[in-house]
């Protein structure tokens, strides 16, 4: 028997229907994706895996109340980790623990796009880059990291944001000019 790919619309009706099996391949599907999210944000391994994991549980314990919006699936679930990550936050702060570890395994910095026309010069210190990354607000911080970290493009964004496509390249051409700014005048 040859198992065939279902598509991810099929896989999460299934998945309403309380199917384990199609949660289970939504989870394959996505875990990466959504550690990586995590991961950027909180900087440690090990709270990265824990948020993913809850992540999983609580869109599982909420799949019958999922809504079909247009945009992608993986932005209802790093709409979730968005908020896992904020109570996380919460939580070190009342304890007064930092959220920066050290070790920044597997992060990527990669953020030089061919749209955007806006070129850094030479290597970037990844600590330098995550800070400057910091410093953006709103719209620009959440574009630069679901394109250039979640991997997600202009369509996805732009579903997730409620925004025109065209709107989002602007968004992030402002972004990385703003980057190269902060990380030019040493201001990360």
């Amino acid at each position: 028997m040859v198992f065939l790919p279902e598509s991810e619309i099929s896989l999460i009706q299934r998945a309403i229907q309380h199917d384990d099996s199609a949660f289970v391949c939504l989870y394959d599907l996505h875990v990466d994706k959504v550690y990586r999210h995590v991961y950027y944000r909180v900087r440690d391994r090990d709270d990265a895996e824990d948020i993913t994991q809850e992540v999983f549980v609580r869109a599982w314990k909420a799949i019958g109340r999922y809504k079909a919006t247009g945009a992608p699936f993986l932005s209802w679930l790093t709409t979730i980790a968005h908020n896992l990550v904020i109570d996380h936050y919460k939580h070190l702060a009342k304890h007064k623990t930092t959220a920066f570890d050290e070790s920044k395994e597997g992060m990527s910095h990669q953020i030089i796009d061919k749209d955007s026309q806006i070129d850094f010069d030479g290597d970037i210190d990844r600590d330098l880059l995550e800070k400057a990354i910091s410093k953006l607000k709103g719209d620009k911080q959440k574009v630069v990291l679901m394109h250039f970290i979640d991997g997600l493009s202009y369509t996805e964004i732009a579903r997730a944001l409620k925004k025109r496509e065209g709107a989002i390249r602007v968004i992030q051409y402002r972004a990385l000019k703003e980057l190269r700014d902060i990380l030019n005048t040493g201001t990360a």
